[in-house]
């Protein structure tokens, strides 16, 4: 099986679907990473890992190391810039031509031969609009294939007890819910390869816990999935639902 991962910036991949990416390569299957932007416009890191005007070359560097400690099979960037994150946190877009982008990504649907599509949910986990338009122009890829259409499924679906809430997309009820303790060393790798992200990555925690949290504390054994395409509730045809069977913890259909 053939499988995309579909994202909008460097460490996406990572944090909200390691384990399965991971967990695929391991059954045998080839994990091909498309990743929109370098993350140009994110976090240097505490203390800066390099100069803003390094960012997206780092950054790049770092998907790379991912990507190999998640048993991917190839990595290939669109090149969008990623926008500078605006006041008060304002979060911006990489682009708004979303016929072009669908474009793109239904080529690499067609040079990889891609059974699956796995990327950003429907609310863009917290409301990300670069995450949006990313899983917007993933769904017009795969709905213009006319000949052997691959199943899409989104990251982050939400159920009852998501661990972490505040990243679920609340619209996207979970079809797969995923122990990922197997391959957790794997993520926590591809996690660690991300030097420009630790800040981030254990802030919202490490507020909750009341003290400082490391990257490997933080890393979630628990992951979720939403089939999008095909419509429809049942699984046991489905050839991503069949190969993670095993790792199951929790079915949930809407």
């Amino acid at each position: 099986m053939n499988v995309l991962a579909f994202f909008a910036h460097p460490d996406d991949e990572t944090i909200l679907a390691g384990g399965a990416l991971a967990l695929l390569a391991r059954e045998g299957h080839q994990v091909h990473y498309l990743s929109a932007t370098r993350g140009e416009g994110g976090e240097v890191g505490e203390p800066p890992v390099c100069s803003v005007d390094e960012l997206g070359a780092v950054r790049e560097g770092e998907l790379v190391c991912a990507v190999q400690a998640l048993g991917g099979r190839s990595l290939t960037f669109l090149d969008y810039v990623d926008p500078r994150v605006g006041p008060d946190n304002q979060l911006f877009a990489y682009t708004s031509d979303l016929t072009m982008l669908a474009g793109q990504v239904a080529a690499t649907l067609k040079q990889f031969e891609i059974d699956v599509v796995i990327s950003h949910g429907s609310n863009g986990e917290y409301g990300h609009p670069a995450h949006q338009v990313t899983h917007l122009a993933a769904r017009m890829a795969v709905e213009s294939m006319s000949d052997q259409r691959p199943a899409f499924y989104t990251v982050a679906a939400i159920y009852p007890g998501h661990p972490r809430p505040f990243l679920a997309n609340k619209d996207d009820p979970a079809h797969l819910v995923l122990d990922v303790s197997p391959v957790l060393e794997q993520k926590t790798r591809a996690a660690l390869c991300h030097r420009t992200q630790h800040a981030l990555f254990v802030r919202r925690a490490s507020e909750e816990a009341g003290r400082p949290l490391t990257v490997p504390e933080v890393i979630q054994r628990e992951e979720s999935l939403h089939r999008v395409l095909p419509e429809g509730a049942d699984l046991e045809d489905d050839g991503l639902a069949v190969v993670l069977q095993p790792y199951r913890v929790e079915a949930r259909v809407d």
